[in-house]
């Protein structure tokens, strides 16, 4: 087996996985029972979170049981040559108040790189898709669109540039929120989409830049391969292909080194 036709059938596994990950998630959403806790972040957590990690888990040990799995709720290993990362819920925040964006993000990372990933938002009827060298494909229900691919903008000013973060709180947390009012005031437009919408939607090319000033390899590693297969760029804020370095930026490629001027490290 060549390693495109390896790839294609990882991702096969990834998409029928995330299609379980999806009945699960979605048949909790907003279920009058769900149970929602606090982890020891104080981030929250629910009963579906748990479930979606469990059943990902079930059909990875089933379907390939040589590789390792990390988990948002469960951890797990990352030194294995082969390992699946898994963040059942990206956005348990809209989650557990009902708010429809939310997501299942799958990756496979082999050889430190992650070379599969599959962001699946069933609510919103939207799921993303990519590959190492395949490109990044996207399905929408509620436009008939079953596999499309996509591309990043080109806008390539960054006064032309619409830009995306998280919570403006976390700047002030960590001492940086003049960075961030730095690139809105440099930039077009600026909205707080946050989680892996942000990044998928950099992907689609109807956002230029998306600006992580936290995050964690299960947040990252699906996004970074469908940026990247879209022709964009995702890296720390110190502008290393990475998705442990616990910041991203993910852009069309054109703009990233003109926003990590602004708000790198």
């Amino acid at each position: 087996m060549t390693d495109a036709s390896a790839l294609a059938a990882d991702l096969d596994l990834a998409r029928r996985i995330a299609d379980a990950a999806d009945a699960v998630t979605h048949g909790r959403f907003r279920a009058s029972d769900l149970r929602v806790d606090r982890k020891p972040d104080r981030t929250p957590v629910t009963d579906a979170d748990v479930a979606c990690e469990d059943e990902v888990r079930r059909l990875l040990a089933a379907e390939r049981p040589d590789d390792a799995v990390l988990g948002e709720e469960r951890g797990g290993d990352t030194t294995a040559r082969r390992h699946w990362i898994v963040d059942p819920i990206d956005g348990t925040k809209n989650y557990s108040r009902g708010v429809p964006v939310f997501a299942t993000l799958l990756a496979l990372v082999a050889d430190g790189e992650p070379v599969v990933g599959v962001v699946s938002a069933p609510a919103l009827g939207r799921r993303w898709w990519a590959a190492r060298g395949l490109g990044a494909f996207t399905s929408d229900v509620a436009r008939g669109i079953d596999a499309a691919p996509i591309g990043v903008s080109a806008v390539a000013e960054l006064g032309d540039a619409y830009v995306s973060t998280t919570d403006l709180d976390y700047w002030r947390e960590i001492g940086s929120q003049d960075r961030w009012l730095a690139l809105t005031r440099a930039t077009w437009e600026s909205r707080a989409f946050g989680d892996f919408f942000h990044h998928v939607l950099v992907a689609e090319g109807l956002l230029d830049a998306a600006v992580e000033p936290g995050a964690s390899a299960w947040d990252l590693a699906a996004p970074a391969v469908v940026v990247r297969e879209a022709g964009g760029r995702l890296t720390d804020f110190a502008g290393t292909e990475r998705i442990d370095g616990g910041d991203a930026l993910s852009t069309n490629g054109r703009l990233h080194d003109a926003v990590l001027g602004l708000v790198g490290r």
